[in-house]
């Protein structure tokens, strides 16, 4: 065998047994993460707030379902679903399923594309160039069954409404809007600053696009929490993510990081894929457990315009 034929032997091997990881191993490492944030307001006791998006459940997928509703062991004061739960018709009991012990906490939520329309096949280079192309939606995915069931648990849907309640002792003022990936978010219904004096100012969306930040950092967001990405689903080393799938920077397509000189977004890798793409490098499952307390008396000023570098959880 001469060098040529080896080096062709050996790069086929190695990408053979990188697909066969990502789609066999990884995409099933379920992975919590933990972050501390300083965002409340000052005196206030921490709150555990656990962020869970992007499952995209199927009715067979129960190791993931397991793995969810374990995480109600964590006693999260607070738990946020940023959308994408479904990934199939008859999904929602699989859903409910999963997220039985946790809807029996403080919650909130709002949706994103994958509850309301399901996976179609797609090309997976289309994501690696920005595309003009009509986006194809697929079949329509039952998500008012699955709203339904959320509210009748006591979660709270933040979708273009602001929502108050008090955890743990902490007065919480949250505002959501519809997914901006479908172009459905309209900021307007819940502009300007939340009123009083809460010990946190929450921001929700599915998709971590700019101009829906720039609108929560205006009003003095605290911190805003976002899905969508999946992190780049397929990270290098040295590189990170390839793509965001929106309008953010790959810097930030997972993970904490600072927007503007006072408004923090956390981004969730989020726990699944679509059915159509089912693998994950580098990039494994994750929910997050945030561990929210009380800002720096003292806050110097940023050097750094508008937003600093990112910083990824783990």
């Amino acid at each position: 065998m001469n060098s040529w034929a080896r080096i062709a032997l050996g790069a086929t091997t190695t990408g053979a047994a990188a697909v066969a990881y990502a789609a066999g191993i990884e995409r099933r490492r379920w992975t919590l993460r933990e972050a501390t944030l300083p965002v409340l307001a000052e005196g206030a006791r921490p709150l555990r707030v656990l962020h869970v998006s992007d499952l995209h459940l199927t009715p067979r997928q129960h190791s993931k379902q397991r793995w969810v509703a374990e995480l109600a062991a964590l006693e999260p004061d607070l738990v946020v679903n940023t959308g994408d739960n479904l990934a199939h018709p008859r999904a929602v009991p699989a859903a409910v399923a999963a997220l039985a012990p946790l809807l029996q906490r403080p919650g909130l939520f709002v949706f994103g594309s994958n509850d309301y329309f399901g996976p179609t096949p797609k090309n997976p280079a289309r994501y690696l160039v920005k595309s003009s192309r009509r986006r194809i939606h697929g079949e329509p995915l039952p998500w008012r069954d699955l709203r339904a069931a959320m509210v009748e648990h006591g979660w709270s849907d933040a979708t273009h409404a602001q929502v108050k309640l008090t955890v743990a002792g902490v007065t919480v003022t949250a505002a959501g809007v519809d997914d901006p990936h479908l172009g459905l978010d309209r900021y307007d219904r819940v502009a300007g600053p939340p009123g009083g004096e809460p010990g946190l100012r929450l921001g929700l969306t599915h998709s971590p696009e700019p101009r829906v930040l720039d609108r929560f950092a205006a009003d003095g967001y605290d911190l805003v929490l976002a899905g969508h990405t999946h992190g780049g689903q397929l990270r290098m080393p040295g590189v990170g993510a390839l793509v965001t799938n929106c309008g953010l920077d790959r810097s930030r397509a997972r993970g904490t990081s600072r927007w503007g000189t006072h408004t923090w977004l956390h981004v969730s890798a989020g726990l699944g894929t679509s059915p159509y793409a089912p693998v994950r490098f580098a990039c494994p499952p994750e929910a997050s457990l945030l561990t929210l307390v009380p800002r720096p008396s003292v806050v110097r000023a940023p050097r750094t315009t508008p937003a600093s570098t990112a910083v990824d959880v783990g």
